[in-house]
């Protein structure tokens, strides 16, 4: 976007932007230097204004377990940030993309949520996740759909806005909004204003408790923000843009998988206007550097009877499928080696780490 706003100042030609887009979306390009299309001039004053390379972020070093690579990203102020691919056996790829480094709303399930808020990203930060010129280099493909799931509270960025705009945009990354999924633990000022002008984007709100003053526990934000207040900008999304939404409820062993929790919030969705496009997405909690030390995983059949009883209650529910635990690159689990300092010649947890020669902006 800066880049957009210096070229339009200074009366450069609009086509001059879509050419340096058109080498951003090839991703074969990694410096100013390598836009051919673009005059030496113009390739020495934009290198000279912002620096050599296209994208603000460096490429550290990537861990990949089965299905899933994990990316950790430094921008150029020294913040880091991880990015998720998982690669389904269906044959399409999903990208988990960070809209923070860190998070301030001290989520006490959340890894990220336990290195506090370093700063937020800027939309070219957000973007480059996906543009980056390291996943063709890889050999992968531009991924069918991006999910706003990694690292921090992506309502909380007012950035994301634009990093909206510039995906969607057909002249950038041209996605359709309906590929587009946006996590939030119920922000919920910049939730009505998403789904007003993002109404194709899917929802997602992380719910992990019916019961106010345990959510809080879980969820600090409901302090401030309401789960009922969330639910009702959802309840009028649903009706009038008639979209399904998604609840996320991350099962934790003793503390939010009783009997009376499954009742309660199946009564919780029945009291909707349109219950039938609400969806609870169940998610065995995933151990996570940071968290709440009492918090424990529940049993795969203590997941399937959640499930289930929900589905009998009348609920649309099933078990979300995770990838990347043995990475850490699981629900909850990001923090981009804020939490942990590995001593020389220790290999970060995973499966697979790959050395890389650093490829940024």
């Amino acid at each position: 976007m800066r880049i957009r706003e210096h070229l339009a100042q200074a009366g450069e030609p609009a086509f001059r932007f879509r050419q340096l887009v058109a080498a951003w979306q090839a991703s074969t390009a990694e410096t100013f230097a390598d836009v051919s299309a673009l005059p030496a001039r113009l390739r020495g004053e934009l290198a000279e204004r912002f620096g050599p390379r296209l994208h603000p972020l460096t490429l550290m070093h990537v861990q990949r377990d089965e299905q899933v690579e994990k990316v950790l990203f430094v921008s150029d102020s020294g913040a880091r940030i991880e990015t998720v691919v998982s690669h389904y056996r269906a044959g399409w790829d999903s990208m988990c993309i960070s809209s923070q480094a860190g998070c301030g709303l001290g989520c006490t399930f959340c890894a990220t949520g336990a290195v506090g808020l370093i700063r937020n990203l800027t939309a070219d930060e957000i973007v480059a996740q996906v543009m980056h010129p390291w996943w063709r280099r890889a050999g992968q493909p531009r991924p069918a759909s991006v999910a706003f799931m990694g690292m921090g509270e992506a309502l909380a960025n007012p950035h994301v806005f634009d990093a909206l705009r510039l995906l969607t945009d057909d002249a950038y990354a041209g996605m359709s909004a309906r590929r587009i999924t946006m996590s939030t633990v119920g922000f919920a000022p910049n939730l009505e204003r998403l789904v007003s002008e993002y109404p194709q984007v899917t929802v997602t709100l992380s719910v992990h408790s019916p019961f106010p003053r345990e959510r809080a526990g879980i969820i600090p934000l409901e302090e401030r923000f309401p789960l009922g207040q969330s639910l009702e900008i959802l309840d009028r999304h649903a009706a009038t843009n008639r979209r399904k939404v998604y609840l996320a409820y991350l099962l934790i062993a003793g503390m939010n998988d009783s009997d009376e929790h499954l009742a309660t919030l199946a009564a919780l969705i029945r009291r909707r206007s349109r219950p039938e496009l609400f969806h609870v997405s169940v998610i065995r909690y995933n151990e996570a550097v940071g968290a709440a030390r009492q918090y424990r995983a529940p049993s795969s059949t203590r997941v399937e009877e959640f499930v289930r009883g929900l589905t009998a209650s009348g609920i649309r529910a099933t078990r979300r499928r995770q990838l990347g635990g043995r990475i850490d690159a699981a629900c909850g689990q990001l923090h981009a080696k804020y939490l942990t300092a590995p001593s020389a010649g220790t290999a970060p947890r995973g499966s697979d780490l790959i050395p890389v020669t650093p490829v940024g902006r």
